[in-house]
């Protein structure tokens, strides 16, 4: 009894967990086409994200691109397929691994950051005086950072593809592949489906991590635990989405390719 009473409350949970990002989502893109537009925050969220999560997106695509080719290196290598490790790793880079754990690692730099920010907002009662001063803490707080995530996640990505291409061919001439031959086949390899793919995959991840993390900030309680509390769950609920919708956007664009 007490195992089926754990898992109807965590059911429980799950379903007012998602009825109100669900609410929230539907108020935002309500009042995101309504007046007053507040650029300057949205503008200032960008410039946070973007240079706050840089060296860190660099390093994750660097590590990921080298590993990458190592593995399908001596992988590969067993086969008489060397020659296709330039193609299967800058694929594999642009499709999945950077928009993966690009978004890992802002979801956990950046998102648990806004829930400890807005988290804070809430229990110091500054959200109540943006409410009393009759301004929507929407516009003000949920709104700029959805679109600065929006807006960084993709650029980062992108600079994380990089950064791992170039790693990549650094250990492929290690591997015996020339510069020039990496980097050429590198691009011969990819489409413009590979990059649009990855491309809107950060969209949606962006988007996830920004409306979990200002969710659970604006319904924070409990003081600094609470604060806490809901950094954590921030971090573990924006990665079990982007992995499992990461699935989900992975068949729905092969689907759409075919």
């Amino acid at each position: 009894m007490k195992l089926f009473r754990y898992i109807g409350e965590i059911s429980l949970q799950l379903i007012h967990t998602l009825g109100g990002i669900f609410l929230l989502t539907k108020r935002t893109a309500r009042e995101l086409v309504t007046r007053p537009f507040y650029l300057d925050l949205a503008a200032e969220q960008v410039v946070v994200m973007g240079l706050e999560s840089l060296l860190l997106v660099a390093i994750t695509g660097i590590t990921c691109g080298a590993v990458m080719t190592l593995q399908f290196g001596y992988g590969l290598e067993k086969f008489g397929g060397k020659l296709y490790i330039p193609k299967v790793m800058g694929m594999s880079m642009v499709r999945e691994m950077g928009p993966v754990f690009t978004s890992l690692m802002v979801a956990g730099r950046m998102g648990s950051g806004m829930a400890a920010e807005i988290g804070s907002m809430k229990v110091t009662q500054q959200i109540d005086a943006i409410r009393a001063l009759g301004t929507s803490p929407i516009k003000r707080i949920v709104i700029p950072r959805i679109l600065g995530m929006l807006i960084c996640l993709p650029l980062l990505t992108l600079i994380a593809d990089l950064c791992g291409m170039v790693a990549g061919l650094l250990v492929g001439q290690e591997l015996g592949l020339g510069g020039h031959f990496f980097w050429q086949k590198i691009f011969e390899g990819l489409v413009w489906n590979d990059y649009w793919t990855g491309i809107a995959k950060t969209l949606f991840f962006g988007f996830a991590i920004s409306i979990i993390a200002c969710y659970r900030g604006l319904n924070t309680e409990g003081g600094t635990r609470g604060v806490g509390n809901s950094t954590q769950w921030v971090v573990v609920a924006s990665s079990i989405s982007i992995f499992v919708s990461d699935f989900f956007l992975t068949k729905l664009f092969i689907a759409i390719s075919k």
